[in-house]
């Protein structure tokens, strides 16, 4: 596999530690690192609020892939991370607004101790170009 191009794009927040937005690789693969709900335009959190916060990382997803010349159906894979699990139902329903059931990517979702400056949700994904 070889790195065909770096994604960055100012539309979604900068990355918080040594890595990038997404890799484009080998052509076809594009691999988004996960996206927690920073407001790109004022780099601090969205409201305390799942519902929120899910909009708030499913439009810094858009905006990378929008920057990678990709769209919610070219996304194969996607894996979420929880504070709660009990959140789950209200993920799903801001997620179904963004991808059909008919053609849906697969997805894991996990609940986990705790995620960068604490947020309630991180997603991230894989995408065909």
């Amino acid at each position: 596999m070889t790195i065909d191009r770096i994604i960055r794009t100012s539309k979604a927040p900068a990355p918080v530690g040594p890595y990038n937005q997404a890799i484009a690789a080998t052509g076809q693969m594009l691999f988004l690192a996960g996206q927690i709900a920073l407001d790109p335009q004022t780099g601090e959190i969205v409201a305390e609020d799942i519902i929120r916060q899910t909009e708030q990382v499913m439009n810094n997803i858009e905006a990378i892939l929008k920057e990678a010349d990709a769209h919610w159906t070219n996304v194969v894979k996607t894996s979420i991370f929880l504070k709660d699990l009990a959140d789950f139902a209200k993920v799903n329903q801001v997620y179904a607004r963004y991808f059909s059931e008919a053609s849906a990517p697969a997805r894991s979702c996990v609940e986990v101790s705790r995620l960068p400056k604490d947020v309630l949700i991180e997603i991230e994904c894989i995408a065909i170009l």
